[in-house]
């Protein structure tokens, strides 16, 4: 193994933002092994990845000495797990500690820097739960990188422009579309998350993903999207009092969405900290690695095969 190769186990690597992890990993040249459960309905995907190289692991997280006889085997490990399986990570901390040689632990964060939010309640119940994760990496002294990248570029184009409906005159903006958030192109994500895992100025650090050319507001977002396409779209605004109401008045988990949208396109969460001389923003690691901007990202959706729409999992 060449020396700058690390040997990448991915957790969640057949979900959405987990997919791009696995590609960046085996794309930058690290052995790269991807859990599965057995009966997993990816088999496409698997074998997609198995053909880039990458070695397919199937198991349970509950199968904890299997866990710990496969951490053995590898030097970093990537947890990509969705929303729903945030606490089974647990299961893989009390492995990673057995074991006792994971050079790295990059746990599922990959959105807000939940430690520095102030956010709506349904949205804090979902980040307690991350919470407790960093926490409990903390507690067994466990090599970390903690990672904010904000919001996933190509999925939030989807949701907010919906451009794979040619026939809408409509744009929905939540709030007054004033405020300034954070899109990343889900592949540079991948990217710097693979360099991060393996860098010694990441480690037991936090990494927040903030390039200035990607910072836009909505109403930003909107007026770029309509000189591209040379149409002219009817904004529809949703007032901040109507998305607190459906996040008290929705069930669970239907209240989620609706609150992580107040708090990044309303509040700005992502935008209304500042970063100080302990934080690390990841585009300044890298100068010779360029995240894709806002404008070249909106471009790609004006290719014949644009990102696909997408629903993250609540339940």
């Amino acid at each position: 193994m060449a020396k700058n190769e690390s040997k990448i186990l991915i957790f969640g690597g057949t979900g959405y933002i987990g997919s791009y992890m696995v590609k960046a990993s085996i794309k930058l040249g690290h052995p790269t092994y991807v859990f599965s459960r057995p009966d997993s309905d990816k088999t496409e995907l698997l074998n997609d990845f198995q053909s880039m190289g990458a070695i397919i692991v199937k198991g349970r997280l509950e199968e904890i000495d299997k866990l710990v006889s496969l951490l053995k085997e590898v030097d970093v490990v990537i947890s990509v797990l969705a929303y729903p399986q945030v606490l089974d990570q647990l299961n893989i901390i009390k492995a990673i500690k057995i074991a006792g040689n994971i050079k790295r632990f990059l746990p599922s964060d990959f959105g807000v820097e939940e430690d520095r939010v102030s956010v709506l309640p349904p949205f804090e119940a979902f980040l307690e739960k991350k919470k407790k994760i960093r926490r409990a990496i903390e507690k067994e002294n466990i090599p970390y990188t903690f990672v904010s990248a904000n919001c996933l570029g190509a999925y939030f184009v989807n949701y907010l422009l919906r451009p794979y409906d040619k026939e809408k005159q409509e744009i929905t903006v939540y709030g007054t579309g004033e405020a300034k958030a954070v899109l990343n192109y889900e592949e540079d994500i991948g990217v710097y998350t693979i360099k991060v895992a393996t860098d010694p100025r990441a480690l037991n650090r936090v990494v927040i993903y903030r390039p200035e050319t990607n910072i836009i507001s909505q109403l930003e977002l909107i007026s770029l999207w309509e000189k591209k396409t040379g149409k002219m779209f009817n904004k529809v605004h949703v007032p901040e009092e109507e998305i607190v109401t459906l996040s008290q008045s929705l069930p669970d988990p239907d209240n989620i969405p609706v609150s992580i949208l107040h708090s990044v396109f309303v509040e700005g969460v992502t935008m209304n900290f500042d970063l100080g001389e302990d934080d690390i923003e990841a585009s300044a690691l890298y100068p010779d690695l360029k995240f894709t901007t806002v404008d070249e990202l909106l471009d790609i959706f004006l290719h014949d095969d644009p990102p696909k729409p997408y629903n993250a999992a609540f339940e």
